[in-house]
């Protein structure tokens, strides 16, 4: 068994710095031999004692004879020990391009698409003029952005941003969702969502909003969603395939069933640490080497009970304040996401197109700091849901 209590070093090594490490541990295994882990001369201290903690509850499960196969054991502990963890930020998974006064452009996962790391949700032009959807488009390409996001359920968005789009469409990148989860009915709505946006095929195609395991068992059906989306990449309607989510139970159970090409997920800093919702989707999906995208990064929680909503676009309560919406914008954009999508109020997009323009990743105090922050706050979403 020595074999596995090295393999869960290595292991918890990898999850919280991207690469192994080695030096004098303490750690002995089943032998009663010394572990080493050399070069953490820059590791935090609180790391390392997180690195004992951890190794000592995975050797006593397996000195109590809990056996698994080596890839259950990968599956397990990428749900476990996020959740335990500080799950240190880390942008070595992905390559970025800086660009002086414009967002920066980053790696989308496999697709061999360079985003900037601000998407344009379509609920921005939502009930807006044909003047100010132009505008608003405008604006965000002149900061650099090129990839737009949106989905039938938004109102009247894709009718405003399919014109405002056109004249910039072969130089972003454009992305639409369906809440269809029967195969005639994606169909039908993929051609109608082409029809209004002008184009002649989407550059990345999602499950819209998928929560519970039975959406997942209908899309996967003999007649569900997914014929449609593997007919239409075939056919060269949509180039890239993926999914959003509102759960995680719904998103692992979709990243076992399918290699889809991107994840769009809520990664905000208090469901993350307050409410353990986030960090295990993260870590399948980077292992996968997916394009993350990220909901909710500008997000504080639920709208308190009786409290007047005040941004008529956000059904959540949204960071209004500039340093606190910086803050959680810098939280997600400090993890492995290749573009974080804002709220779709027109002037809080502005502000994280303004923000985004000055990122620098949150070091570890930083970080901890959020930490602390996040849990005195109700989170949005929790994991398990319920």
């Amino acid at each position: 068994m020595f074999v596995i209590s090295d393999f869960i070093v290595r292991f918890i090594q990898l999850l919280l710095y991207g690469k192994e490490k080695s030096a004098a541990s303490g750690l002995r295994n089943d032998f009663g031999q010394e572990i080493r882990l050399e070069k953490m001369n820059n590791v935090p201290a609180h790391h390392l004692k997180l690195l004992h903690h951890i190794f000592k509850i995975f050797h006593t499960l397996v000195t109590n004879q809990i056996v698994m196969k080596r890839r259950d054991f990968i599956s397990k502990t990428a749900m476990t020990i996020p959740m335990l963890s500080m799950f240190p930020a880390d942008l070595s998974s992905i390559g970025r391009e800086l660009l002086k006064g414009k967002i920066e452009k980053r790696s989308l996962g496999k697709t061999g698409m360079n985003i900037s790391a601000i998407g344009f949700g379509g609920i921005v032009v939502m009930n807006a003029t044909t003047e100010q959807s132009a505008a608003r488009v405008k604006e965000a390409i002149d900061f650099g952005v090129n990839y737009f996001d949106v989905a039938p359920t938004y109102g009247n968005a894709e009718e405003m941003l399919g014109p405002a789009l056109e004249p910039y469409r072969k130089d972003v990148y454009l992305a639409c969702k369906t809440n269809q989860r029967k195969k005639d009915d994606a169909r039908r709505e993929l051609e109608e969502s082409l029809e209004k946006l002008r184009t002649d095929h989407f550059d990345v195609y999602q499950l819209h909003a998928v929560t519970s395991l039975e959406d997942v068992d209908t899309i996967f059906s003999e007649n569900g969603a997914m014929k449609t989306f593997l007919k239409a990449r075939e056919e060269g309607l949509v180039r890239n395939l993926g999914f959003s989510a509102h759960s995680v139970e719904a998103a692992l159970e979709l990243l076992k069933r399918f290699d889809f090409d991107t994840i769009l997920f809520p990664f905000n800093y208090t469901c993350w640490y307050h409410g353990d919702f986030g960090p295990q989707v993260m870590e399948i999906a980077k292992q996968k080497q997916m394009g993350i995208l990220a909901l909710k990064a500008m997000a504080k929680g639920p709208w308190p009970e009786g409290a007047e909503r005040t941004v008529e676009k956000a059904w959540y309560e949204p960071l209004t304040d500039n340093e606190d919406a910086r803050k959680g914008l810098y939280f997600t954009l400090s993890h492995p996401v290749a573009a974080a999508i804002p709220p779709g109020d027109e002037n809080l997009f502005a502000m994280a197109l303004r923000l985004a323009t000055d990122f620098k990743p949150m070091d570890d105090e930083q970080i901890l700091e959020m930490k602390k922050k996040a849990m005195n706050t109700e989170p949005l979403f929790r994991y398990p849901m319920g």
